[in-house]
């Protein structure tokens, strides 16, 4: 039986977000279109026998030992482990080593994606032999992003995000992605939401764009209903978006997620590579990345 696994874990952007209302759960009804991309977090999985989880972060090179989220049971990624231990009987254990390249809570789904991969590896070392489908349900409950970060490529999300419909690839894109070296708490980020209740519907424009054919249609239509919050929150994300939207090159730009990473598309390589240079140089955490499709996830 296979004893160890490693694996890449993808991050995502929300080319369109939509927040419809407040649910009584506490959570909101949003329709999304999510996207993967190569920026990604690695995954190192041994099974182990005794039932015992152990998981532990590694900084990559961008990031300190104060950026990393918490081992043990405060780890998304432990708790994906812990309920699928749960379905399996809770017979055999892991120690899972995570490497972060994925900021986080920078709208990314970094901690999603993680947790995706620990379901995905487990259910192979394990041979818990769960179908697409009965991961995603379980990843449900632990988090709204989850799932998708198990299907990967272009995707509907609806209700939670979690409701999922998978749409035509989108064009290979390269991704610019700028980080005012902050965070944002998406909770913080929808109680000022409620306030102000923006709803301007961008998923359905997104569709018939992309229906048009060609990214720099579908890129001018990209939006995310959750920007005036995250701008009032944290008004430097509004300058460096609106900089990206002004960049050579750059077809389209949004917020990702609940922010505060920003995003452009770029069909060409060499505009993408001058937009990321320029908000290096300004102090801004900038990486190249580019979109994969569902067979590259």
């Amino acid at each position: 039986m296979m004893r160890k696994i490693t694996l890449s874990a993808p991050a995502k952007i929300n080319l369109t977000l939509d927040v419809l209302g407040s649910r009584p759960d506490g959570y909101h009804q949003i329709e999304t279109i999510m996207q993967t991309i190569s920026l990604a977090d690695g995954v190192r999985i041994t099974a182990e026998p005794g039932g015992g989880i152990d998981v532990t972060c590694a900084a990559g090179r961008e990031w300190g030992a104060e950026r990393l989220p918490p081992a043990g049971p405060g780890n998304l990624a432990h708790r994906a482990a812990v309920v699928l231990a749960g379905v399996t009987g809770g017979r055999q254990g892991a120690a899972i080593v995570i490497e972060k390249h994925i900021p986080m809570a920078a709208g990314l789904g970094g901690g999603s994606a993680d947790a995706a991969a620990v379901l995905w590896g487990l259910n192979r070392l394990w041979g818990a032999l769960l179908s697409g489908p009965e991961l995603e349900r379980l990843g449900a409950e632990l988090g709204s992003d989850v799932p998708f970060c198990l299907r990967g490529g272009t995707v509907l999300g609806r209700g939670r995000g979690e409701e999922l419909e998978e749409l035509p690839d989108l064009p290979s894109a390269w991704v610019v992605l700028v980080n005012p070296r902050l965070s944002l708490s998406t909770a913080q980020v929808y109680r000022v939401w409620n306030r102000r209740a923006d709803a301007d519907l961008s998923s359905a424009k997104f569709l018939e764009a992309q229906k048009a054919g060609g990214l720099a249609r579908a890129a001018g239509a990209m939006a995310n209903g959750l920007e005036a919050a995250a701008f009032s929150l944290c008004p430097e994300v509004k300058a460096i978006l609106d900089r990206l939207r002004r960049a050579k090159g750059i077809l389209g730009a949004c917020l990702s997620g609940s922010g505060p990473t920003v995003f452009g598309l770029a069909a060409e390589k060499a505009a993408a590579e001058k937009a990321a240079a320029e908000f290096a140089a300004a102090g801004h955490w900038t990486r190249l990345a580019r979109t994969l499709n569902r067979k590259e996830r």
